[in-house]
């Protein structure tokens, strides 16, 4: 030995190499043992200990080991030789001592192992034949043999079963703890390792067959594995879950082989878990999942179990028999057992509330952890392992029992195969997937270091150290690790909540089979059934969509079942179907639509029940099929707001370089809102008033946009640098009130007040010009919704100049405004060019609008006769006035004109009324004591529901123009469908009718008496 290499400079190298306990680790590398074995220790030995898990651990095994194969000159050699090489034996030595005490231990007590971890034979892949016959040579017991027996019972075999195990457990470790990719590597290792669980299962047996007289002889038992074991992705240590079948051989008495069978496997669990024997139980075997678990018979016949399960099982005990396999015994009964059990499985999902009671049992398990666990559960807590078993096995039996690709016991084939079929998102299924593995890894290496079994992240810092370094994170350390363990627990509780509590699972768990197939007899059954008028043309659509391999048509044969139902809630099934078909066929072959559909929480019903509900919303989707993605996320479906809107608006008239160009994506900006507004509307998220300010701020904004081009243009047509007037829109009518709605034209004023210094005739030549334009801009037909801008409404009506100076207006309404155009100002409402000449306005007509100390008898009267005027003349011919939304007895022109007399009378007093919302009018009138309450809600309701229809007359037949929109409908299916866009339940089109013809008798009963006095 070199002094000097056990200088102060030790301490440092020691440190760097990671280790904790530096004065112990200086006394075992001065070990006479370790010493004589390789020299120098140190100098050997600090490089390969930086690599392992736990350095100091690692030492301290080493200097075990070498003191026991002192007396060995061949183990001596091999370790020394081992040791001194840098290369993989010395890699796999060092990685297991330095993960797992027990395997260290193991090591020290049998030292002949020693082999096993020096050889570079892997010990994944393996044959399960060969592993089974190894264990079973090791009991003495002949593999080939077609009832295996071992030599001998008892402790000497049991002994021999456990000191097998461990030997092969040890290469299974090397393999893992060297692999440089341990997450790519983890399935191969668990299904090792419960490939040599199924062969301890198969030599606890042959001892159990020893230790009876006759062996057993006359009984056949097979050993299903469930759970990991089962599913090939068992733990480190992990009870392994079994049931047990038995018959009696041909001639046997049944009763006399359950006997023995049950004698067979009490002494199966014995041999691997009991405490029997010098070396260590196994893991317990675990037969809790047999039916009647531990109060049932520990074994029991085939026709027994079938009994069960047909009769008495739970839906936890069908969801647990997905893993079902044979582990061990007769290979024939195996396989009749999970051929039996299998059928029970994947029916399961019809019965009641199926997928309700797998969701509330993930639930109860959540909510049994202790809470000083919870934030430590590796399997059960929230984000665990549990998360992403239950939402595996719950989309496998919701959808396996129509596809058979899905069937595997093993989660992450599962999970593969669920993503292959289209069940899963692709980016889902392998985020999954990568957090799945990263916790089974944690879990692995948690056990691995005592052989013990836990679940539970550590706390103390040196285990923390020690788990961060064996998953790779040596860097990172013990925070990079708990950094890494939170961010996965999120992303799995996100994905597991996201794909776990599906509407679609319920939905298609309630399906039969047939028709969760959409096989073709029974899918055209059903469309009769359920109320499609033409199941054939249906059958023509269903098939267009589903037909062919592609991923695509995968995720339609998983939508449409549930779909078809969603359509008939809806007043029109066959439209929303081949409205469905248009967009799949725009946009099926997108990355996003299909996976929308699927994972969302709403957005797959949402668009049936808009589809079949409202032509309207099913032509503005396909116009812009983008807007799909709004039924994922309420918080799209709200109304822009001005502001929002009008900066959106600027920035494409900034942009914009061609006047054509900025006027279509102005109105496609006002396009898309009443498709937004539309959709919520039907969806019920945003209805009447709402909806109608959500209509009007993009008229408002389309209007603004629109002058701000047709001023651009006037002045490019006139080489002028600025404009010489200042330019006013005034909005009039239900758009100065803000309640627009889906057929209404915009009524506006144009107003301009020329610059200071400017030609009065240029200025008004300019200003006409400017006005005209806008006109022309949003009235034009084009690919983008055109908006009627009506001046029909200014002094002197069709008969006067389009655009008035401000002071011509002045002098106008000073000297020859009727009593209407006072009361038609009541709604104007400045909403595009100059705010200072806006506020003139306002001020303005203030006094004819709030005329002080209210009307005069004469001028009442004569409001009172030009509306008698307007009920004879305006309504129009053939038309029963108790079904005419606006101008029908109690319908929207009676309550805004009753409204109107109420602000005339009384708006100098009660600032309430100056406004120029109806609803608002009549709420302050009665706040202000100038209408009564009840008259008060009466004529809201009447208003309210006039104005709905108005706009559902439109979204359910998808037309915007023509009479039809102010009346309530006659034809029952109209009615029908009316009353399914107001969210009525299906077939309530009479309840719809009674409800508006008596709503409107009560209103026009308040108007007879407030209006008409």
């Amino acid at each position: 030995m070199q002094p000097d290499r056990r200088g102060p400079s030790l301490t440092s190298r020691l440190l760097r190499a990671g280790i904790a306990d530096v004065p112990r680790a200086e006394r075992l590398l001065g070990d006479a043992q370790l010493v004589a074995l390789l020299d120098d220790p140190a100098h050997v030995l600090l490089s390969p200990l930086s690599e392992a898990a736990d350095p100091d651990q690692a030492l301290l095994a080493l200097a075990k080991v070498a003191g026991v194969v002192r007396g060995d000159v061949l183990l001596r050699d091999a370790l020394r030789e081992a040791l001194l090489t840098d290369g993989p034996a010395r890699d796999r030595l060092v990685a297991v001592v330095g993960a797992s005490v027990a395997l260290g231990d193991t090591l020290a007590a049998h030292p002949e192992n020693l082999a096993v971890l020096l050889d570079p034979t892997p010990g994944t892949a393996v044959p399960v034949a060969h592993v089974r016959a190894e264990l079973l040579r090791a009991v003495g017991a002949d593999p080939d043999a077609e009832v295996p027996v071992a030599a001998s019972g008892g402790a000497p075999a049991t002994d021999a079963l456990r000191r097998a195990y461990r030997t092969r457990l040890l290469r299974i470790a090397a393999t893992d703890l060297t692999s440089t990719d341990p997450l790519s590597r983890l399935p191969g290792v668990a299904a090792a390792l419960a490939d040599l669980a199924a062969a301890a299962l198969e030599a606890g047996l042959a001892i159990a067959r020893a230790e009876l007289d006759d062996h057993g002889r006359d009984v056949r038992i097979a050993v299903i594995g469930m759970g990991k074991g089962g599913g090939r992705e068992l733990n480190y240590v992990s009870d392994v879950d079994v049931v047990y079948v038995v018959e009696p051989v041909d001639g046997a008495d049944e009763a006399e082989a359950l006997a023995t069978g049950a004698r067979l496997a009490t002494g199966l669990a014995r041999a691997c878990g009991s405490p029997v024997g010098v070396e260590p139980a196994l893991w317990p075997v675990d037969a809790a999942l047999r039916p009647e678990g531990k109060d049932g018979p520990l074994v029991r016949t085939l026709a027994s179990h079938r009994a069960y399960y047909e009769r008495w099982a739970k839906t936890w005990e069908f969801q647990a028999l997905l893993k079902a396999r044979p582990m061990a015994g007769d290979r024939e009964l195996g396989r009749a057992y999970v051929d039996t059990t299998q059928p029970f499985v994947w029916a399961a999902v019809r019965r009641e509330n199926f997928v309700e009671d797998s969701q509330a049992m993930r639930r109860r398990v959540e909510q049994h952890v202790p809470a000083a666990e919870a934030d430590r559960q590796i399997k059960l807590g929230v984000g665990g392992l549990r998360d992403v078993e239950f939402t595996v096995q719950l989309l496998q039996l919701v959808h396996g029992r129509a596809d058979d690709s899905i069937r595997s016991g093993n989660t992450l084939t599962a999970l593969s195969a669920l993503a292959q079929a289209g069940y899963v998102g692709r980016e889902h299924a392998a985020e999954l997937a990568v957090c799945y593995r990263w916790l089974r890894t944690v879990e692995h290496r948690l056990q691995l270091h005592r052989l013990r079994r836990t679940h539970l992240m550590p706390t103390a810092d040196d285990d923390l150290r020690r788990l961060a370094r064996s998953v790779g994170l040596r860097v990172e350390g013990p925070d990079g690790l708990l950094e890494r363990w939170r961010q996965v627990r999120r992303d799995v509780r996100r994905l597991h909540e996201e794909l776990f509590y599906r509407p679609l699972l319920p939905a298609t768990a309630q399906l039969s089979a047939e028709e969760a197939s959409l096989a073709p007899e029974a899918a055209q059954a059903r469309l009769s059934a359920i109320g499609y008028a033409d199941p054939a043309g249906a059958m023509r659509h269903l098939a267009a969509l589903t037909e062919g391999v592609s991923r695509r048509a995968s995720i339609q044969r998983q939508l449409l079942p549930v779909m078809l139902g969603w359509f008939a809630e809806g007043a029109d099934p066959d439209g929303g179907l081949l409205a469905f078909r248009r967009l799949s066929d725009t946009l099926g072959a997108t990355h996003w639509y299909l996976k929308l559909l699927r994972d969302s929480g709403t957005a797959a019903r949402r668009l049936a029940h808009v589809l079949s509900t409202s032509r309207y919303v099913a032509d503005a989707l396909m116009r812009s099929p983008e807007s799909v993605t709004w039924l994922d996320d309420d918080a799209d479906l709200e109304p822009r707001t001005w502001e929002r809107l009008h900066a959106e608006a600027d920035a494409i008239l900034t942009r914009a370089d061609a006047r054509q160009n900025a006027v279509t994506a102005m109105r496609a900006l006002r396009r898309r809102e009443l498709a937004r507004t539309a959709v919520a509307d039907v969806l019920g998220a945003v209805t009447g008033v709402r909806a109608a300010q959500s209509l009007s701020v993009a008229a408002d904004v389309l209007l603004a946009g629109a002058l701000r081009i047709a001023e651009w243009d006037a002045r490019v047509e006139r080489g002028l640098d600025a404009a010489p007037t200042r330019m006013l829109v005034v909005a009039m009518g239900r758009l100065g009130g803000r309640e627009v709605g889906y057929s209404s034209d915009a009524d506006v004023l144009f107003v301009h007040d020329p610059v200071d210094g400017a030609d009065p005739v240029a200025a008004q030549e300019y200003a006409l010009a400017a006005a005209a334009s806008v006109r022309a801009l949003l009235g034009a037909v084009g690919p983008e919704p055109s908006l009627a801008v009506d001046a029909d409404l200014r002094p002197e009506g069709r008969n006067g100049p389009l655009v008035r100076t401000f002071e011509s207006y002045a002098e106008y309404y000073e000297r020859w405004s009727s009593p209407w155009e006072s009361q038609a100002l009541l709604r104007a409402r400045p909403v595009a060019g100059d705010v200072e000449l806006g506020e003139r306005f306002d001020a303005l007509v203030a006094p004819l609008r709030y005329p002080a100390g209210g009307l005069d008898t004469a001028t009442v009267r004569e409001i009172r006769r030009i509306k008698a005027r307007v009920e004879a003349e305006r309504l129009p011919r053939g038309v029963d006035p108790a079904r005419h939304l606006k101008l029908g007895r109690g319908g929207i022109s009676d309550v805004e004109w009753t409204a109107q007399l109420l602000q005339l009378q009384h708006a100098h007093a009660v600032p309430g009324l100056r406004t120029t919302a109806t609803i608002e009018a009549l709420q302050a009138a009665s706040e202000a004591g100038v209408l009564d309450e009840d008259d008060a809600k009466v004529l809201v309701e009447a208003w309210d529901l006039a104005s709905r229809l108005r706009d559902a007359n439109v979204l359910w037949t998808g037309r915007a123009e023509g009479a039809h929109a102010d009346q309530l409908p006659h034809d029952r299916q109209t009615l029908a469908g009316v009353a399914r866009v107001l969210g009525y339940p299906s077939g309530s089109g009479g309840e719809l009718e009674e409800t508006y013809l008596r709503t409107a008798r009560r209103a026009r009963a308040v108007v007879e008496r407030v209006f008409y006095g």
